[in-house]
């Protein structure tokens, strides 16, 4: 029997109203999707992961139906935004792609109720791999409107591979790569990346701080991903209890694109991790 998404929402810590879908049965799971997504972006990997654990997809603060970022936004409201849904939840997994993968490396530090977690290339810094030269840009062309300007200026400034085309044939790359839907929903949610992208640049380098994660944590990146094997092997080194893997052809968007493959990597990893705490 096909299952289906259940809507809800909480109210995290100052008041602000989030959502968040449901799916599945068994040990609860929260997976944070990160810049420019939102839960429809991870359907399909909640639906894999599904048919062993009840998945709970959270809409960040300024993305989906959950309120805006807000004043004084910092990667700390993220985190205790995910620790309120974990309450709730009584969620022992964690899953994140991208920037949500920044949020929920933070989220873990000193975090002993969890049993696992599994980041899909997160959004750290090292060594200056967060550039945001290009955010003064991006806010002018934002303001005048030229949003795809601005998505182009922003998709450049955090791929160094795309900055070495001319700007003038990205931008027409990206109007053929994404359909008017998927465009439509990059502009509505490019405001709310830049803060994002600034918490990750503020915080570059502190990838030490990972070694205060109990829990055994699973580094995913993609050969063709943003995510270089360096960097991944530098923060992999700063954690206690990982295990690294990569999914050969895949880019940064894996989980949405190859669902099930990755998805399967993350099911077994968790399960196994739970295990061991039986």
């Amino acid at each position: 029997m096909t299952q289906s998404f259940e809507q809800n929402s909480f109210v995290s810590f100052d008041g602000t109203s989030l959502s968040y879908e449901k799916i599945g049965a068994g040990p609860a799971v929260i997976v944070v999707p990160g810049a420019l997504e939102e839960t429809e972006n991870f359907r399909g990997f909640a639906e894999e992961l599904s048919h062993l654990f009840t998945v709970h997809t959270l809409d960040r603060r300024g993305h989906g139906k959950s309120d805006p970022q807000g004043e004084g936004y910092s990667i700390n409201k993220e985190c205790q935004d995910i620790r309120t849904l974990q309450d709730l939840t009584k969620a022992k997994y964690l899953f994140a792609h991208s920037f949500g993968g920044f949020a929920v490396l933070e989220t873990a530090r000193n975090n002993p109720e969890l049993m696992g977690v599994a980041v899909y290339e997160p959004g750290i810094s090292i060594d200056g791999s967060i550039n945001v030269r290009w955010v003064d840009r991006c806010l002018t062309e934002i303001a005048a409107g030229k949003l795809h300007d601005a998505f182009t200026t922003f998709a450049q400034g955090v791929n160094p591979r795309s900055a070495l085309m001319p700007r003038w044939i990205f931008k027409r790359v990206l109007r053929l790569a994404l359909k008017p839907a998927e465009l439509a929903q990059k502009y509505r949610l490019l405001a709310t990346a830049i803060p994002e992208h600034l918490e990750e640049a503020r915080l570059n380098n502190t990838y030490q701080n990972y070694q205060e994660i109990n829990a055994p944590v699973l580094l995913m990146r993609g050969t063709g991903g943003v995510m270089s094997k360096p960097a991944l092997a530098k923060l992999a080194s700063a954690i206690t209890n990982v295990k690294v893997t990569e999914f050969k052809g895949l880019d940064h968007f894996g989980p949405e694109q190859k669902p099930k493959i990755v998805a399967n990597v993350v099911a077994n990893f968790f399960a196994q991790a739970g295990r061991k705490f039986l």
